[in-house]
């Protein structure tokens, strides 16, 4: 079965957010780490066009997350979270942020896009030439880099796939290299 059909019946065919019926598509909630049926939520294109572009957010369209808040997954709670967390300036979804419940994972994993967070608190990682990183992003090396704790060097132009970002620091990011993952300084990674 694939992860759609799982979701369809998860969902009883309908978005997991707001109950639509049409336009229907897995939506893996980032960062994307194991995707599959509990990564991911069955999602209208209406909902998922706002959760990707923030300038197209209708607020009154989010209230449907009155219901879906409470699911019990965590996938739709998270989603749920950070859309109430964009939105906290309309005021009632500040209310509904006060009645959810979420386990301390799934609230971080909630967090991990930084959703809700001023710009001036949320933490930007830059390549060498400034330009933003995403966690699932390819990077090349470079210059050359000697892998602490390990006599490997890891050569200028190399690329690292599928890149993950530190949550508490800017200038940190991880990766695999000849299949060991490694923390590689941004200022020595361009963006491909």
């Amino acid at each position: 079965m694939s992860v759609l059909e799982e979701l369809k019946k998860r969902s009883g065919n309908a978005c997991e957010l707001c109950g639509a019926t049409d336009e229907l598509n897995v939506y893996e909630v980032p960062p994307v780490s194991t995707g599959g049926i509990d990564g991911s939520i069955l999602a209208c294109a209406t909902c998922t066009g706002q959760i990707e572009n923030p300038d197209t957010t209708d607020a009154n369209h989010w209230r449907c997350l009155n219901d879906s808040m409470w699911s019990e997954h965590d996938a739709v709670k998270v989603v749920a979270w950070r859309m109430l967390s964009r939105l906290k300036e309309e005021g009632w979804p500040k209310d509904l942020l006060d009645m959810m419940y979420m386990e301390d994972e799934a609230l971080e994993w909630a967090k991990a896009t930084g959703e809700g967070l001023a710009e001036s608190e949320k933490i930007i990682h830059r390549d060498v030439n400034g330009v933003i990183l995403e966690n699932g992003d390819n990077v090349v090396l470079v210059k050359d880099l000697k892998v602490k704790g390990s006599s490997m060097v890891a050569k200028q132009g190399t690329a690292v796939r599928r890149i993950s970002l530190d949550r508490e620091n800017a200038e940190y990011i991880e990766g695999k290299v000849d299949g060991q993952q490694i923390v590689i300084i941004t200022k020595y990674v361009k963006k491909t």
